[in-house]
C-alpha cells in the first residue's frame, strides 16, 4: 500500500483522519485516495489515511516531522502535544540511506518510550523509557553512547554497531506495536484521505 520505507508516519488509534489532519495542522487539503496521496507525500506534504482496522495513518517524508529531525526535545515535544489531544499514539522514522531509525510511543498523553539511531553521525540522538518488549526480543533500542566509549577496542564498537537498528527492525516494532504499514493488503478498500501541508512546511 506505499507507506513504510524511507519516510516517517504517524499510527493514531480510534481518530478520524480529519481529526489528525487537524492536530496536524494541514492547510491546502485535497482529497486523494491511498496510492495517489500516498505517492504525493514521498515527495512533498502529508497525507492522512482513512482508518484502517481501527488505525489511521498519516505519513510524510520531509514535512511529516519538519523542522524536528526526529529526534530530541522538539519532537518529544511535538509528540507530546499530540498525545494531549489523542491520548494514545505512536511514531515511526526510517531512513535506509542514512540508516536513521527512530520511534516512539505515547500513552494517556505522554510520551513514554522513544529511540532515534543516526547512522551517518554514529549516535543515538533520543533514548526515552524503557525498552519494550518486542525491543528486547530483537536486541535493538538498548544501547545510546556509553560513558568509556573513548577506550573501546574494535570489539566493543562492533558489539554497539550489531545492537543499532535497521528499517526492518522499525516494521517489526510497528507491528508488534499495533500496526505495521507494509501489512495492509495491496487492493485494501478504504475511502479517500487527506493530502496538505503542515504550517511549517518549505
Amino acid at each position: 500500500m506505499g507507506i513504510g520505507y524511507k519516510t516517517s508516519w504517524l499510527a493514531v488509534p480510534g481518530a478520524s483522519g480529519g481529526a489528525v489532519a487537524d492536530a496536524l495542522g494541514l492547510a491546502g487539503r485535497v482529497a486523494m485516495d491511498w496510492d495517489a496521496g500516498t505517492k504525493a507525500a514521498y515527495r512533498k506534504g502529508v497525507f492522512v489515511a482513512s482508518p484502517v482496522d481501527g488505525w489511521t495513518l498519516a505519513h510524510g517524508r520531509i514535512d511529516l516531522d519538519a523542522g524536528r529531525d526526529g529526534d530530541g526535545p522538539a519532537v518529544l515535544s511535538w509528540l507530546g502535544s499530540l498525545g494531549r489531544r489523542f491520548g494514545e499514539l505512536q511514531y515511526f522514522s526510517t531512513d535506509r540511506v542514512g540508516e536513521c531509525h527512530a520511534w516512539a510511543r505515547v500513552e494517556a498523553g505522554r510520551v513514554v518510550r522513544a529511540y532515534c539511531y543516526d547512522g551517518c553521525v554514529g549516535d543515538v540522538l533520543m533514548r526515552l523509557g524503557e525498552p519494550t518488549e518486542i525491543e528486547r526480543r530483537l536486541g535493538v533500542g538498548l544501547r545510546g553512547l556509553e560513558e568509556g566509549r573513548e577506550r573501546w577496542g574494535e570489539a566493543e564498537w562492533d558489539d554497539w554497531h550489531a545492537a543499532m537498528p535497521d528499517e526492518q527492525h522499525v516494521m517489526a516494532i510497528a507491528r508488534d506495536w499495533g500496526i505495521c504499514p507494509l501489512d495492509i493488503p495491496d487492493g485494501t478498500t478504504v475511502a479517500d484521505g487527506i493530502h496538505g501541508f503542515p504550517a511549517d512546511a518549505d
